[in-house]
């Protein structure tokens, strides 16, 4: 009787081990990411239970309007020189695919970045917030834009992400999360879809996350997602005024 049940708990222990714990749940993203009040981590990294990295980072934008990051992004970052004016030491090049003026949703930018010391080539593609916040609702007060992160070269996502802009009394605070080891691969004939395949399959398990998303790399990510949107805040309000006349 005890030898069955220690086969029992070790079959347990090694499925936790190898797929985490409830791997396939989708997770309430919205409930701590979507809160105006401040939430017990803002600014750092941990692992999920089923192996994903959680990264989060909290930006204060003085003098910044929500209404002006939907701007940069949907209205005016349409050149490298823009990009690049983002975040000069880290961005290199950009392009977009499927854009529409004046909207986001359903356009991939197309990126060349470090972060840390790796330079990476990167597929951003923009999504409605709904497909990754659960209880999304859009607000006059705040401004979020969500996107799958994937490799430019490669038809594989990697990772969700969001950035909130919230209306403070002094302008604006942004909350960034990144969610490192969704593993998604893309559709070849239109990549804005997905295909069940074996690397999104092992991809997915918890070993593998854990393997290929470490604590290193996640902190890199948050230190990039830091300068990128402190050096934003510092230009955007004077740039904004310039280019609409408001």
């Amino acid at each position: 009787m005890m030898k069955k049940w220690v086969i029992r708990v070790g079959a347990v222990l090694l499925f936790v081990a190898v797929f985490g714990v409830n791997p396939w749940a989708t997770s309430n993203r919205g409930k701590d990411v979507l809160s105006y009040a401040h939430t017990e981590l803002e600014t750092g990294v941990y692992r999920a239970g089923n192996g994903i990295m959680v990264v989060k980072a909290l930006t204060r934008m003085p003098n910044v309007e929500p209404e002006m990051v939907r701007w940069w992004f949907a209205d005016y970052m349409q050149t490298t020189e823009h990009y690049q004016r983002w975040y000069p030491t880290q961005h290199l090049w950009m392009d977009w695919e499927n854009k529409l003026p004046g909207e986001h949703i359903g356009a991939s930018h197309l990126v060349d970045e470090y972060i840390g010391d790796t330079m990476n080539k990167l597929r951003i593609q923009f999504v409605n917030p709904s497909e990754i916040l659960t209880g999304y609702e859009e607000t006059d007060d705040r401004f979020v834009i969500c996107a799958r992160g994937g490799l430019r070269e490669e038809l594989i996502n990697a990772n969700k992400m969001c950035h909130i802009v919230t209306k403070t009394e002094y302008g604006s605070e942004m909350r960034s999360v990144f969610w490192m080891g969704y593993i998604e691969t893309r559709d070849p004939d239109n990549q804005n879809y997905t295909v069940l395949s074996i690397q999104s399959l092992l991809g997915n398990t918890a070993i593998v996350r854990a393997l290929t998303f470490d604590k290193h790399s996640a902190l890199a990510l948050m230190d990039h997602a830091i300068g990128e949107m402190n050096i934003l805040a510092g230009f955007l309000p004077e740039l904004y005024e310039t280019e609409t006349n408001h």
